[in-house]
């Protein structure tokens, strides 16, 4: 099949290149040239563990390409998919102004039947509107079919969860369209799920809500347990085994963060908001999580005896969650705000995101590597659980360290093993 992505983020990128891998004709179609043009050399804009490959090699192989030109992919195309952002407005809401902004430019083009999927994820309604865009502006004898396909990649594991997904969800208006995704997506593992437009637009957002629900209920379990002496990963651990709630996303932490779960939760309280009805567990979710966020302030400023002025903060990973460059959201830019206002000096180190950290961050001292970040500093905060950090040389650090203060985000390392060694720890929950 001809198909094309508009859009080369997380998504759109990931799953273009997945497709190509598999056989398909893929174009890509963005909007700033010198994206395009390093595309085209394999340059990526987004770090993905194993995407540069297949980028490399499916356009070596001439089955993926890049353009800013929709007359040259939309026409030849049978699926044009939608994967551009909708990020948030200052109400919440879904900004949903580039989702129109390229129907509309899609529709122009289209040549012969086409199926428009949207995979950005969108309020309910959103694809109706696509297809009222679509009608206004597309030649007067060519069909078309609209389609809701929302996406469920994890960052980090994009690749792998494209090619062997739990579902694959089609919101569908026509047989013909149902056929065509079944058969494009025919060597995708995945049950399927098919249902209308609205079904497929709702399961997105109730996904994601669903497991930020998750994680703020750890972390409400973790502060209780703080409180009454429990062992909260313990107790979430044994939580987890119960076949009816599963330990994933079920450990407690420094908040969530990145693209997906905070613009979501407030997207769904938008939109339940605006067909009258409040939404206040999902209200609570996100202010359980803003708690969990500046809870670690609030520990390190206990830890360093109530005060941060002059004091050297080593903050050990900056992205939202290991294997990315993806710090939209993360919960480490928060903390080292709110650690800058009370008068902190950081220090900071993470393997991958650090160039898009060093646009955002400012006043902070970046490390080439862990143990320059940790050296001379006054407490060490674990912010992203990333693998090269689990086996620190905590000999070493203990020397190198004004004060032997760790406190841990994501509960990775072993207390008993710290404390032994002379530190003073703290985690979440414990």
């Amino acid at each position: 099949m001809t198909i094309t992505f508009v859009g080369h983020g997380y998504v759109g990128l990931v799953t273009a290149a997945t497709f190509a891998d598999l056989g398909n004709k893929v174009w890509v179609i963005g909007h700033t040239f010198e994206k395009i043009e390093n595309l085209k050399k394999g340059i990526l804009p987004i770090y993905e563990p194993g995407l540069e490959e297949i980028v490399k090699k499916n356009v070596l192989a001439k089955r993926l390409f890049f353009t800013l030109d929709y007359d040259k992919a939309i026409p030849e195309s049978e699926v044009v998919f939608i994967a551009v952002g909708t990020p948030p407005k200052t109400t919440g809401e879904a900004d949903l102004s580039v989702v129109f902004e390229v129907a509309e430019k899609i529709g122009k083009h289209i040549d012969g039947y086409t199926i428009i999927a949207t995979k950005s994820t969108v309020p309910v309604g959103t694809n109706k509107e696509v297809k009222k865009i679509i009608e206004s502006v597309k030649s007067k004898n060519v069909e078309f079919d609209i389609a809701s396909c929302p996406e469920f990649l994890r960052e980090g594991q994009a690749i792998s969860d494209t090619l062997n997904p739990d579902r694959v969800v089609f919101g569908i208006e026509s047989k013909k369209a149902s056929d065509t995704m079944t058969e494009l997506h025919r060597p995708i593992g995945g049950k399927r799920v098919i249902s209308n437009i609205e079904t497929a637009e709702m399961i997105k957002y109730a996904s994601n809500a669903f497991l930020a629900t998750k994680i703020s209920f750890a972390n409400t379990i973790a502060k209780i347990s703080e409180l009454t002496g429990a062992d909260g990963p313990s107790v979430l651990q044994a939580v987890g085994l119960d076949s009816r709630i599963g330990s994933a996303f079920l450990s407690a932490g420094g908040g969530y963060g990145g693209s997906c779960f905070p613009k979501d939760v407030k997207a769904l309280i938008a939109i339940a908001k605006k067909h009258g009805y409040d939404f206040r567990l999902l209200r609570e979710v996100e202010e359980v999580n803003n708690e969990a966020i500046h809870s670690i302030v609030d520990k390190a400023k206990d830890m360093l005896g109530n005060t941060l002025m002059r004091k050297t903060v080593c903050i050990l990973g900056l992205a939202f969650k290991p294997d990315t460059d993806d710090i939209r959201d993360a919960p480490s830019l928060l903390v080292i705000k709110a650690l800058q206002e009370l008068g902190a000096e950081i220090k900071a180190y993470d393997p991958i995101a650090m160039e898009n950290a060093k646009i955002i961050l400012k006043n902070v001292t970046f490390s080439i590597n862990a143990q320059e970040a940790i050296k001379d500093s006054d407490i060490l905060i674990l912010m992203t659980e990333w693998n090269e950090f689990k086996n620190l040389d905590f000999k070493k650090l203990k020397k190198d360290m004004r004060s032997p203060l760790i406190l841990d985000a994501r509960n990775i390392f072993d207390p008993k093993l710290i404390q032994d060694l002379g530190f003073v720890y703290k985690g979440v929950g414990r």
